[in-house]
This record gives C-alpha cells, structure tokens and sequence, in this order.
C-alpha cells in the first residue's frame, strides 16, 4: 500500500517556525514528485509547494514563498517543509501529496496564534 505519514505540526506563536516531515512508503520515492498542500474551513485546498523527484526544481505558493522551504531526502524516502515567519493565515491541515496518482496522506495540523 502506498502510504504518506505527515508530522510536525502543532501550535506556535506568530512568527514562529516549523518543520514538518512525510515519511513514503509502498513506493519509488524518488521516481515521484512531491508537494505539500494545505486545506482550511475557508479557503479549500491549496498548493503550498512542489518539488521535482530529483530535489532540483521547487516552486511555491506567492503565499509562502520566501518563507517556506520544500525538500527531501530520497536515501530516507522523506520530504520536509520548513516554514519560517509563520502567520496566523498558514493555520491549516497540512498534507503529504504525491500529485501523480492523487496520493494524500493523512494531514497535520498547523496553529498560528498568540
């Protein structure tokens, strides 16, 4: 079974940082792209960033874009987001998502507020 386990979410302070993590499994991890989307009550779902299979093409959301980071580790079959100067407008679930097939994994929450 193909699955994605996201974590690294929780509760922080306005300008604050986190790093989630999604671990891969049941699949060439490094055959895939791979991004990371968000979904709130409001706003629906939405692309924060991509990442090509190779690691070398990113591409953000104007949203997040010079304070987010996309990467991964092909060797631990991982990708990362770090996210830096949070707002309370990034509070939303975020989401593992391998675009190719519609893979999404479970989400994890991300909690901006002072």
């Amino acid at each position: 079974d193909v699955q994605l386990q996201a974590s690294g979410g929780g509760l922080v302070q306005p300008g604050g940082s986190l790093r989630l993590s999604c671990t891969a499994s049941g699949f060439t991890f490094s055959n895939y792209g791979m991004s990371w989307d968000r979904q709130t009550p409001g706003k629906g779902l939405e692309r924060v960033s991509g990442i090509s299979s190779s690691g070398g093409t990113t591409t953000y959301a104007d949203a997040v874009k010079g304070r987010f980071t996309i990467s991964r580790d092909n060797a631990k079959n991982t990708l990362y987001l770090q996210m830096n100067s949070l707002k309370p407008e990034d509070t939303a679930v975020h989401y593992c998502t391998r675009p190719t097939g519609s893979i999404r994994g479970q989400g994890t929450q991300v909690t901006v507020s002072s």
